[in-house]
């Protein structure tokens, strides 16, 4: 992967109805400078960010294992194309580290991890009395998909990407659903999502859906009668002390934010957002932004698929995370009080193999950190 100088990405920008089959050069440039590319909306910061205390450990030579053998975090961040990479225990920065031209201000695009932002802001605006219930129906927000397959679905089904309507995500089949909603606005692929089949009862099969979240994303704006980048800046990011304003991209020029299609942040913001989820949604000063219990609800496990909930996927011991294309990430343990936050630029936008070597790198700088292990690494005893 080419490390791009920041100073020369205005040459490398690649087209947006493209952006699944960027070069290396492009993705690059285009990753930490989506607002250049798409039309965005600002989400302000407060100008008091939170404090992240620094207590570094050594990880670099933690061992990876995977099912195609060994690398350390070296070499990870080295072989797999890492722009960003910040672990976070007891609320400590322990490590952080960047490449591909990228720095601690370097605004990046999360992608799909922008689907488990849009989960939070659902909790938040229950909490708010803007949204009834999970177990109200999507056209009782959206009427104007009556008639439609998604009569049919609540809103804990599309959260739990659980609807019953037909969807291909195939991210390297340029006909793919997902490929073709590319570049479209709202009402374009809101009438293409009306004319989707019902292929499983709600609730029953999941089956993955960038498309829906964008439902998630309208449903929320009619719910809450203001702008998603607005709700997150006056819920979360002003609030929860974030240090620096950060970008959602659009459908269109005026239109609405798209749910899973990605929030530039920085990599420290990232880790914020992690530590937001962390803390139950509560604020340094006792403030609950989120529904009563509502972490403890979006991160178990549905009927469909157990490995998800409320757009966040999840792992053993109570672990969650939220991933992109691409492979960005933020992994959170509560047990462990872990925090790791990832921006990556994949040659592939997803496949099987850079799953498992993600999940495999959480699990090895957890296991590394752990309550049990975390002697042997000099200076964590107080963290």
């Amino acid at each position: 992967m080419p490390c791009v100088d920041p100073k020369d990405d205005a040459s490398h920008l690649g087209r947006p109805d493209k952006l699944l089959f960027w070069t290396p050069e492009q993705q690059v440039a285009g990753y930490r400078n989506m607002d250049k590319v798409f039309p965005t909306r600002i989400i302000k910061a407060g100008g008091k960010p939170s404090a992240m205390p620094e207590h570094r450990v050594d990880l670099d030579d933690v061992q990876i294992s995977y099912e195609d053998g060994r690398l350390t975090t070296d070499d990870y961040f080295g072989r797999r194309n890492v722009a960003g990479l910040l672990v976070i225990k007891n609320g400590h920065i322990v490590y952080e580290r960047y490449g591909l031209g990228n720095s601690r201000d370097t605004k990046w695009v999360s992608f799909s991890v922008a689907k488990s932002v849009t989960s939070l802001l659902v909790g938040a605006a229950i909490r708010d009395g803007h949204i009834k219930s999970v177990d109200g129906m999507v056209t009782d927000y959206l009427p104007r998909m009556k008639g439609s397959s998604y009569d049919q679905a609540s809103i804990r089904n599309i959260l739990q990407m659980a609807s019953g309507v037909a969807w291909n995500e195939d991210y390297a089949d340029p006909d793919s659903d997902i490929s073709r909603m590319v570049g479209i606005g709202t009402l374009a692929q809101e009438e293409y999502l009306r004319g989707r089949p019902v292929d499983a009862p709600p609730g029953e099969v999941f089956n993955y859906n960038t498309a829906e979240t964008g439902m998630v994303g309208d449903l929320l704006r009619a719910a809450i009668g203001n702008k998603l980048s607005t709700y997150l800046s006056e819920k979360i990011w002003r609030p929860f002390g974030m240090e620096a304003d950060a970008n959602w991209k659009l459908q269109e020029p005026g239109g609405g934010e798209i749910g899973g299609a990605g929030i530039s942040a920085t990599l420290r913001d990232y880790g914020r957002l992690g530590l937001f989820a962390l803390a139950d949604g509560w604020l340094a000063d006792g403030t609950p932004v989120l529904a009563d219990k509502w972490m403890a609800e979006s991160t178990a496990p549905s009927k469909g698929n157990p490995g998800y909930g409320y757009l966040w996927w999840l792992g053993e011991g109570g672990a969650f995370w939220a991933t992109g294309i691409f492979r960005q990430g933020i992994y959170v343990d509560p047990q462990e009080r872990i925090v790791i936050a990832l921006h990556s630029a994949r040659p592939v936008a997803s496949n099987d193999t850079e799953r498992t070597l993600q999940n495999a790198l959480y699990a090895a700088l957890t296991k590394a950190l752990s309550s049990g292990t975390m002697a042997g690494l000099p200076g964590m005893a107080e963290v």
